[in-house]
């Protein structure tokens, strides 16, 4: 077998990778895997549509020198040889795992990432759906509603329309049988905040009046998520800003991609922190930790976020979706009354506290919008986003 030829598919390294040491959450199975199951994923390896990154493509690579050769046994490349050096260190990094342990793995991995892309394109869709919700796509099946932000060439942003959708869409999964709710995002953004144009296009002496509305629309969509009743569960699928980070403190599993990042530009925009985040962040992440993302805009990776409490977990892009969703699926097979009753029993211990911290988060903010600090703020930031498209 030729090593060249089976990492094919349009593979090709432009980084160079400093760290030989490979991180991927692959699940073994109690039988290995024959000659023929391997033969299989290596030609199913060339249907692959997307490209699953260099650290995954060194991953197979590797794998697949090292079950069909055994431990490197090569000299080692050039320093200025960056394509075979980070070849050799990622096989080099295997030791001495055996043949068969190898061959097992390259096999599950290339089922796992050929099932994240059927998973993506036999992902289902509700058929009443779309004559709902405009921004939104609804689902539920096998136990669990998706609410999936349906605005990608915008980044998901969040209009105003947008936000009576999420409360209508929460209420409906609510209601309904599932047993677990899930909040994500379509496209490479999980969402990028409040579209701008939510206030850009008040009209000359309504300033007051808009404030306040947008308050009390602010007030009762982050209280739709503090009185959800049953477990809610965020697959972050790229970059979150704003409020879209904000809310995460009241979700119950937070889920993301290694490559999501998690922004809060509050003070940048001349405005204050929502989502009941003033209460939660600090509380996850201590008050010294908090400030920096919420006073000093600091910029979290998916990583940092997961250290400090804010994420539950997080994996490899490449197989993402398909990792989140075993999981997912296991929690709907969960009881569902039991699992609601004990949300609520956690709940209810700071729910009266979260309902204050909402109604004085919205009554800065409404002060906040209607200053020039934060208009000027805004209007900057509008200006800077079009003279980047």
């Amino acid at each position: 077998l030729n090593g060249t030829k089976a990492f094919r598919c349009g593979i090709r390294l432009v980084q160079v990778l400093r760290t030989p040491v490979l991180r991927l959450h692959v699940t073994a199975r109690t039988m290995g895997a024959t000659v023929e199951d391997f033969n299989r994923a290596k030609d199913q390896l060339g249907t692959l549509k997307k490209d699953p990154g260099n650290e995954v493509k060194l991953k197979i690579y590797a794998l697949f020198k090292q079950a069909t050769q055994g431990p490197c046994n090569t000299p080692k490349p050039s320093m200025l040889d960056f394509v075979n050096k980070a070849k050799w260190d990622a096989w080099k990094s295997l030791g001495s795992v055996s043949q068969e342990e190898a061959r097992q793995k390259y096999v599950e991995l290339i089922r796992l990432l050929i099932g994240d892309e059927e998973s993506i394109q036999a992902a289902p869709t509700s058929a009443g759906s779309s004559a709902i919700f405009k921004t939104l796509l609804f689902n539920t099946e096998d136990n669990i509603t998706t609410i999936c932000l349906n605005r990608p060439e915008k980044k998901n942003a969040i209009t105003v329309p947008m936000y009576s959708e999420i409360v209508k869409a929460l209420e409906m999964a609510s209601k309904d049988d599932s047993v677990i709710t899930v909040i994500t995002g379509s496209g490479e953004y999980y969402s990028s905040g409040n579209d701008l144009n939510n206030f850009t296009s008040v009209p000359e002496g309504d300033i007051e009046k808009k404030a306040k509305d947008a308050a009390e629309l602010l007030k009762g969509f982050v209280k739709a998520f503090i009185d959800f009743p049953k477990p809610l569960i965020a697959v972050v699928n790229g970059p979150a800003i704003g409020i879209s980070v904000t809310l995460l403190g009241l979700f119950d599993v937070v889920y993301a991609t290694e490559r999501a990042t998690f922004h809060t530009p509050f003070s940048q925009l001349g405005q204050s922190p929502e989502g009941c985040s003033s209460y939660t962040f600090p509380k996850m992440m201590g008050a010294a930790k908090a400030s920096e993302v919420l006073l000093f805009n600091k910029k979290l990776t998916a990583t940092e976020a997961c250290e400090r409490g804010l994420v539950t977990e997080v994996f490899p892009d490449a197989t993402f979706q398909i990792e989140v969703w075993k999981w997912l699926k296991a929690y709907s097979k969960l009881p569902r009354n039991s699992l609601a009753l004990s949300k609520q029993l956690m709940r209810a211990v700071e729910k009266e506290h979260l309902y204050a911290v909402n109604a004085q988060e919205v009554q800065r903010l409404a002060e906040c919008w209607q200053s020039d600090e934060c208009l000027n703020a805004i209007v900057n930031s509008f200006f800077q986003a079009k003279a980047k498209l």
